[in-house]
């Protein structure tokens, strides 16, 4: 009844994950979202996201509501949508210091198994399959080649060149798969899919055929 998905930014997670959750009749969260409206939350206090123990103190005091809808994500911090203030670059280039902090983590793992225990879920994030659902009986690890992957997340974002976004990206990339706690990681029995050649219809449509195999 899960499906968990996982993979560097840029990969096609979020867009293939709500195409599987269409397809499948199941609910989606964006785990990743969650990270970003903790770190948005975070830069309008004024906390230095790089003190973790600043951010650690002050993780317990975010409230956060996401939808998971796949027609209609969104989340909300305190009561304030901030669906598109999470977007920013400000944002993007802090939520892997925010992450990383053990504190966060702990308390958005709590609330990620509180959403997905009903199960009827594709959860997308880069620990799912590792750290919030290690149990889900079908994981992917969705992957791409760095030149693809910084191509449409400079589509996506639409202010900036290639070259920035690909600095950005492997500064992202080293951030996750090396900090201490829960680091981006393929899960022993994932399924990897490199999308760099295919199309996202193709992507979902290779999902949802796993998903079927397995009962799902």
């Amino acid at each position: 009844m899960i499906i968990a998905m996982d993979g560097p930014s840029g990969s096609g997670k979020s867009s293939a994950a709500k195409g599987v959750a269409r397809t499948l009749g199941y609910r989606y969260l964006d785990t990743g979202a969650m990270y970003r409206a903790f770190t948005w939350w975070m830069l309008e206090r004024g906390v230095d996201v790089e003190d973790a123990a600043a951010v650690a103190s002050r993780a317990g005091q975010v409230i956060v509501e996401i939808s998971t809808d796949p027609d209609a994500p969104g989340i909300r911090v305190d009561g304030t949508d901030v669906s598109e203030p999470i977007r920013t670059r400000e944002v993007t280039g802090a939520v892997s210091a925010v992450s990383r902090v053990p504190e966060v983590r702990a308390r958005l793992l709590v609330l990620q198994r509180e959403i997905m225990e009903d199960g009827g879920i594709v959860a997308e994030g880069r620990d799912i399959g590792t750290v919030v659902a290690p149990d889900a009986p079908l994981k992917v690890f969705l992957t791409a080649s760095e030149e693809a992957r910084a191509l449409r997340r400079a589509k996506e974002i639409g202010t900036v060149s290639v070259e920035t976004t690909l600095a950005d990206q492997a500064r992202r990339d080293r951030l996750d798969s090396t900090r201490a706690t829960a680091p981006m990681t393929k899960a022993d029995d994932a399924v990897e899919i490199d999308s760099s050649e295919l199309g996202l219809d193709e992507v979902i449509e290779a999902i949802v055929r796993l998903a079927k195999e397995r009962g799902i």
